[in-house]
């Protein structure tokens, strides 16, 4: 199993649950899919091709909104905090001050500081889904953005549509559009595997099946041998594997983003390969206790990760077509707990930024109360971040349903109005 990882450490949530900081990518099969399963059901269902894309970053554990993008420097020091506001280059729009770079780029991001209908559970579910994993369990449960995007999108140029967390959360969609998981980090033949060995072996897998084709009249065989085919030069064109090898990256950009950003510089390089969704978790935020000492020493590595994803995206040309959001499961407690200096779990209000995606930047969406204990400006749902980053990826959320395998139509996401002040 292959794994991009920011730290060799593994972090455990207040819950006791071990999670490393990483975009894991495994075996190439899902529950017995193949990803020739997968292009041969993107075609079954006309997908196009179109290359919008989304990065989902997920700040594992719940970071505390007050201390990053919306501080409170007249609230009281024991909601306060230790942290101090700088501008950025777009007036009115503050963030923390071991942002540096982050303020740099204030006009290609926007922060949303008034996100309420969190959900009490240290996962990524509802930073992938914008549901509970209570919601439709019976049926497999809700299926993420990024399987939603494979489903009705499908891949570009056969590059895999969704790579994804290490939760994968298919849902009723079923396990073929789990995200895509490259077979032991290396998608290139290697040893003494070539292309016309590999065609060879695909050749003999069609004879060995000749019988169950020649009683076969829906010529659903014929086009296994199609898709199969089709997996296989994904395999040997290299074009993921030269994504997720950093060795073909300028030496100089390896630099820019350093190596506690190479997940954000991974993901930048799957878009470019054609993947449409890529979503990894990055630190851990669970700080009940030393939220302070624990910021002060992931928050600069953040800036410079991010900051270098915002403008790498902007010089490329492809903030208009790739949009970015940050966010994390909940914020964390207006009052700093006082045993420990810590932050604790808090569902009342949360944040999130994003960029990209051709929306309206430079600018802060809603306002939080006093203390950060609430919206008190411009609430906006949970699910409005999905119905926002459905829209950039060109789905429209108010009319699109999805048939679940009781046979029932789905709406994406029930709070089904975009941001209007981004798009």
């Amino acid at each position: 199993m292959f794994s991009i990882s920011e730290s060799k450490k593994s972090s455990k949530y207040c819950d006791g649950v071990s999670r490393r900081n990483f975009l894991k990518v495994g075996s190439m099969a899902a529950g017995g899919l193949s990803f020739a399963d997968l292009l041969r059901a993107e075609a079954e269902q006309g997908v196009g091709s179109s290359h919008k894309a989304l990065i989902n970053i997920h700040l594992s554990g719940g970071p505390s909104h007050q201390d990053t993008f919306d501080l409170k420097p007249d609230a009281a020091s024991e909601f306060r905090g230790e942290f101090a506001p700088i501008q950025t280059n777009v007036p009115g729009l503050d963030i923390c001050e071991h942002f540096p770079k982050l303020a740099q780029h204030g006009d290609k991001f926007a922060v949303v500081r008034s996100i309420f209908g969190n959900i009490a559970d240290h996962s990524d579910h509802h930073t992938q889904t914008g549901f509970d994993r209570k919601s439709l369990s019976g049926i497999g449960g809700r299926p993420s953005i990024g399987s939603v995007a494979a489903h009705l999108l499908g891949s570009v140029n056969g590059a895999p549509p969704f790579v994804g967390y290490n939760g994968s959360w298919p849902g009723y969609l079923g396990a073929v559009y789990k995200p895509y998981k490259p077979q032991g980090g290396n998608l290139k033949l290697s040893g003494s595997m070539t292309s016309d060995r590999l065609a060879s072996r695909t050749s003999l897998l069609k004879e060995l099946d000749g019988l169950k084709r020649a009683a076969d009249n829906s010529g659903q065989m014929d086009a296994l041998d199609a898709y199969t085919q089709q997996a296989v030069d994904v395999v040997t064109s290299g074009r993921v594997a030269d994504a997720l090898d950093l060795n073909n990256e300028d030496q100089k950009i390896r630099d820019k983003y350093t190596k506690d950003g190479e997940s954000f510089l991974r993901a930048r390089r799957l878009v470019e390969a054609g993947v449409r969704v890529v979503g990894f978790n990055w630190g851990g935020w669970d700080t009940h206790s030393n939220n302070f000492v624990t910021l002060k020493r992931q928050l600069p590595k953040l800036d410079v990760a991010l900051a270098s994803l915002f403008e790498d995206l902007h010089q490329r040309g492809m903030d208009q077509d790739t949009t970015v959001v940050v966010w994390g499961e909940f914020g964390r407690t207006p009052r700093i707990n006082n045993n420990n200096a810590g932050r604790d779990h808090w569902y009342g209000v949360s944040m999130c930024v994003l960029a990209g995606g051709g929306m309206r930047l430079g600018q802060v969406v809603g306002k939080s109360s006093k203390n950060a204990e609430r919206p008190i400006e411009r609430p906006v749902h949970h699910q409005q971040i999905f119905a926002t980053m459905y829209h950039n990826l060109g789905i429209d959320v108010s009319t699109t349903q999805l048939i679940d395998p009781a046979g029932r139509p789905q709406y994406l996401v029930d709070h089904r109005e975009p941001i209007t002040e981004l798009i």
